[in-house]
């Protein structure tokens, strides 16, 4: 199987130009970082079924401000003078590697809109604008809006990281990022690492600090009064090799370009495809 897969591989190199100009418009894509083959996995997987407590805000660990939708898919913050007000997952993760995603409204976040992961002890409000996630030292999370990363009330550094050849003031001179509505947050609880993927750009590693063994839960904090925030599990697994053939998957889909994220247009590039390559590189769906 891994042979015959490589021969479709070979036989069209247009397809990698394709999947490589695909991402050439978005100004995250010269940050980007080769994502780890087991995260890359993950990404052009199957995405996960959309229901359950890993896509789910917790209907006990939010701020009073924030009320959730009937399936607890999206939190809202109701509009509150001089608070900062936060809400966490349903479930979290202890170990393995976990992506989920968060559409955000860049008009509904104003200042400190805060995206990251915390243990079940992080504050889920606080008195006047400040970002609550990362606000202390159960808590890491990424401030859109100026690009910053915090943990323990303090600044950490932008993110995502130019070259280390860049001095200090350099990167603090980079015309900030307008991050979009939509945002992966990938969390490998087994190595403590977190990092984020954008405009499907992955753009590193984040965090290297998360402690091991804790279970970890997506969060975010807001300020905005009428943000509508979406959470869902998109995949995940076990610390584990991948198997050949999911690599070889991954590489022909990957070669196929954007046209593979559209039935109708993977369903072009197959046409030609024995029936058994066929089934094996169609994503399902839930």
């Amino acid at each position: 199987m891994g042979l015959t897969l490589c021969r479709w591989l070979c036989r069209d190199h247009t397809w990698r130009k394709k999947a490589l100009s695909s991402l050439s418009c978005s100004p995250f894509h010269p940050l980007a970082v080769t994502p780890p083959f087991r995260l890359a996995i993950l990404l052009d997987g199957p995405p996960a079924c959309p229901t359950g407590p890993k896509s789910s805000w917790s209907p006990v660990h939010h701020s009073p401000n924030f009320c959730l939708s009937q399936d607890g898919t999206v939190a809202q913050r109701s509009p509150a003078e001089q608070s900062t007000d936060g809400v966490r997952g349903a479930e979290g993760a202890q170990g393995g590697l976990h992506v989920w995603e968060v559409h955000w409204d860049p008009a509904e976040r104003g200042s400190h809109a805060v995206l990251g992961v915390s243990t079940q002890h992080c504050p889920l409000q606080a008195s006047g604008y400040t970002a609550l996630v990362g606000g202390d030292a159960e808590s890491w999370g990424w401030e859109l809006g100026f690009n910053q990363l915090w943990h323990g009330g303090v600044p950490c550094g932008h993110y995502p990281r130019e070259g280390a050849e860049q001095g200090e003031q350099e990167r603090e001179q980079r015309p900030l990022l307008a991050v979009p509505g939509r945002v992966l947050m990938v969390l490998d609880a087994d190595a403590g690492t977190l990092g984020f993927v954008v405009d499907g750009c992955f753009l590193g590693v984040a965090v290297w600090t998360l402690p091991l063994g804790v279970q970890l839960f997506p969060a975010v904090s807001s300020v905005w009064g009428g943000s509508h925030i979406s959470l869902r599990y998109l995949n995940g697994g076990p610390r584990e090799p991948p198997s050949l053939t999911s690599l070889c998957r991954l590489s022909v889909r990957l070669s196929m370009g954007k046209d593979r994220e559209t039935p109708s247009g993977l369903e072009g590039l197959l046409l030609n495809f024995p029936p058994g390559l066929k089934r094996l590189l169609r994503n399902s769906t839930c």
